[in-house]
């Protein structure tokens, strides 16, 4: 049966703050400069998620764009949208950065059961962009 890969984008607006509780305000600054701003600042979030799987020989599909699009709507914008990632649970011992929103949202799209996740892209700005593809991938330091 032939596999197929699907992407499809999302988009969220969020705010963060990039702090570590333990470092020095100092070496916060240092190390996160503007985005050390005790007030935070927002992005306009792209989210692409990238599926495998076999192509459906009666739907031609990977898997069907509404129940992805349910599940997305479930799990990414309506905890994330308009949101300070900061007050989140799943941050309340990470540093909200897009690296490590690009991890959280690989665990949060595994759990998706029509296809394989293949990999995360989140663009931050338009020079800013970040991929996961899961601890499989990472290369041995």
């Amino acid at each position: 049966m032939p596999i197929a890969h699907l992407s499809r984008r999302y988009h969220f607006s969020a705010s963060h703050r990039l702090h570590a509780d333990t470092l020095s305000a100092a070496q916060n600054q240092a190390t996160f400069g503007k985005c050390n701003n005790p007030y935070g600042h927002g992005h306009n979030y792209t989210v692409e998620v990238c599926f495998s799987g076999p192509v459906d020989p009666a739907t031609g599909m990977v898997t069907n764009l509404a129940d992805l699009d349910a599940f997305a709507h479930a799990h990414l914008l309506a905890p994330f949208d308009q949101t300070n990632l900061n007050t989140l649970a799943l941050f309340a011992d990470l540093v909200p950065s897009t690296e490590n929103l690009s991890i959280e949202l690989h665990k949060i799209f595994l759990t998706y059961p029509h296809a394989r996740l293949e990999r995360i892209h989140i663009e931050e700005t338009p020079n800013n962009s970040f991929d996961y593809a899961g601890p499989a991938h990472l290369p041995k330091l």
